[in-house]
């Protein structure tokens, strides 16, 4: 199998120009455009293209350096907005932390940890419905604000308000999630699911059914969720953090 080094460092031929650029000045940089010219072996106008983009895109900055009478050189480097541009392994590091976890404390901490999570989740969804005066507003919209953070999270969402054959409504709103963000660990820990259900049903205050399920195969985890019956509604209260307590030595 070939090393890193055998195509000398650069990404392969699949790769756009954008993010050749970006490899060669994160490994290279700063560079100049005629430097990248030489390195990638594409013409000055692509070069001074993309960096002009990635320039207005905050990923790469420029600096004017002065070297005697005449013009300065300018030299490019990537900032570090540039970061979520290069390969991650985040699902790997998260698996990892959880099997940690679960070997140091047992399946104990484990579930400690989810449920740490489930609260945090909830709040922080909370402080966002009542920053957008939704905390009491009608069902369709607390959810369509839930639809909207799972999408800034990468889950692909949008809710629905469900109606009968005829076009009336039900009284229900379904979420569907195109994208399962944690898939790694939703498969591995079922316990994931469980949380984001959790966390569903409390800063919504609701019933809430998961009707598909991506872990399962389906296309979309879907769920169904309507507002709980009067007399068990009452005040939403959002779970405390759990705390943990350190004995003294």
């Amino acid at each position: 199998m070939a090393g890193p080094g055998a195509n000398g460092g650069r990404p392969n031929a699949g790769n756009s120009t954008r993010k050749a650029i970006l490899f060669a000045l994160r490994r290279d940089g700063p560079l100049s455009p005629d430097e990248l010219v030489t390195r990638l072996g594409i013409s000055r106008t692509a070069v001074l293209q993309q960096l002009r983009g990635l320039e207005s895109g905050g990923l790469v900055e420029r600096r004017a350096i002065r070297h005697g009478v005449g013009r300065p050189r300018h030299l490019y480097e990537v900032t570090p907005n540039a970061q979520t541009a290069f390969p991650s392994s985040y699902d790997r590091l998260s698996q990892g932390l959880l099997q940690a976890i679960e070997s140091v404390g047992g399946r104990a901490m484990l579930n400690e940890v989810f449920r740490t999570r489930r609260a945090l989740l909830a709040r922080a969804a909370g402080d966002r419905l009542a920053a957008e005066g939704l905390t009491d507003a009608p069902l369709a919209d607390r959810v369509a604000l839930l639809a909207c953070i799972q999408d800034e999270l990468g889950y692909l969402a949008s809710a629905e308000v469900m109606t009968d054959p005829d076009g009336t409504p039900t009284g229900a709103v379904r979420l569907r999630e195109y994208n399962c963000a944690i898939h790694a660990i939703a498969t591995a820990h079922p316990d994931a699911c469980r949380c984001e259900i959790g966390w569903f049903r409390d800063v919504l205050g609701a019933r809430v059914v998961r009707e598909t399920h991506i872990a399962a195969g389906s296309r979309s985890c879907t769920y169904r969720i309507e507002e709980l019956p009067a007399e068990r509604r009452g005040v939403r209260a959002l779970p405390v953090l759990p705390t943990r307590q350190t004995p003294i030595t």
